[in-house]
């Protein structure tokens, strides 16, 4: 998938929340608010995901794969501030070199958080800076590897607030699981949903 076919896709419509999003925020609990970047960027013809692996010392989700990101600060303006400055902490991608697309619904996670996905097209190929203290690797994945159903897999969980869905998307390998790869499904069925 080229930058321009994900665009007009992208662009087509507002994006539906998924079963399980409506209800986990129907439920009374309270989120630590969040934001992630997914950056994109175009390689040979082809659309990139930049994933990140999570350093193993962390308290939360250590060692998973995730978009740069992380909890809203009380200074950050709005989740698109939250993202970008977390994406440049984490990975050094510098503001000026996304656009911003959108932002898709808020993403609620077991663990009690709240992530708002902000999609963002690199103008150019990143260049990384680690902050090896929140990031163990980086990696791209091309897009289109997510859009093929045959790539996901899906199992139920049971918790103390019923049965939910966690995904898995596994890639070479890198398993891509829980909240990152809901995520990238819920996008991913958008740009399938509006292929014309």
């Amino acid at each position: 998938m080229t930058k321009n076919e994900f665009l007009q896709r992208f662009n087509l419509s507002q994006l539906a929340k998924s079963n399980n999003q409506e209800f986990l925020l129907t439920q009374p609990k309270i989120f630590t608010p969040s934001a992630v970047l997914i950056a994109l960027f175009e390689k040979n013809n082809q659309l990139h995901v930049v994933l990140t692996k999570r350093a193993k010392h962390l308290k939360h989700h250590p060692g998973q794969i995730s978009f740069p990101g992380g909890k809203v600060e009380a200074f950050d303006k709005n989740h698109i501030c939250t993202a970008l400055r977390e994406a440049h902490e984490e990975v050094g991608i510098e503001k000026d070199d996304c656009e911003i697309l959108g932002q898709l619904h808020p993403f609620q996670t077991m663990s009690g958080f709240s992530i708002t996905p902000v999609v963002a097209m690199l103008k150019r190929s990143p260049f990384y800076t680690i902050d090896e203290n929140e990031v163990a690797e980086i990696f791209h994945v091309p897009f289109h590897h997510f859009l093929s159903t045959t790539q996901h897999y899906i199992i139920e969980v049971i918790n103390k607030t019923g049965q939910h869905p966690v995904h898995f998307m596994p890639y070479k390998s890198y398993n891509i699981w829980g909240a990152t790869a809901a995520i990238l499904n819920d996008l991913s069925l958008h740009i399938r949903n509006n292929h014309t």
